[in-house]
This record gives structure tokens, C-alpha cells and sequence, in this order.
């Protein structure tokens, strides 16, 4: 049992590492606070597509990441 649990860590830990580096930046940086926050406001919306297939990715493994933490912390101590 606590095996299969730090196999599931494990797992979703590459995903949810390599699923947040997959994403791209939402912001510009200093060069953006510089330039003002119109391109946040006016600029493109990426709700379809990678960035949205990749945002859900990450919020369910990282759910799945803190369950799997949190009962194997409960069972084994």
C-alpha cells in the first residue's frame, strides 16, 4: 500500500512539474509593469486551446498531488 501511494506521488509530481513548465507566461515581466497593464486588460484571451487543456491538467493533478500527500501522511503516522 505505501508503495503504490509514493508511486502515485511520484507520477503526478512529473506531471504536475512538467505541466507548469509546459505553460506559457502569463505576464512580461518587469518590461510589463514598465509598459502598464493594458495588454492584460485588452490583450488576447486564451480560454480554448493548450494553455486551457494545460491550466485544468495542472489543477487536477496538483488536487490529486495534496490527496495522495495528505493520506499517506494520515495512514502512516
Amino acid at each position: 500500500m505505501h508503495t503504490a501511494l509514493m508511486v502515485i506521488l511520484l507520477v503526478t509530481s512529473v506531471i504536475l512539474i512538467l505541466s507548469i513548465l509546459l505553460q506559457s507566461s502569463k505576464s512580461d515581466g518587469l518590461s510589463g509593469s514598465i509598459a502598464g497593464g493594458a495588454e492584460q486588460l485588452f490583450g488576447k484571451k486564451k480560454s480554448n486551446g493548450y494553455d486551457a487543456i494545460l491550466s485544468k491538467i495542472t489543477t487536477i493533478v496538483s488536487i490529486i498531488y495534496i490527496v495522495v500527500s495528505l493520506v499517506i501522511v494520515a495512514i502512516f503516522n
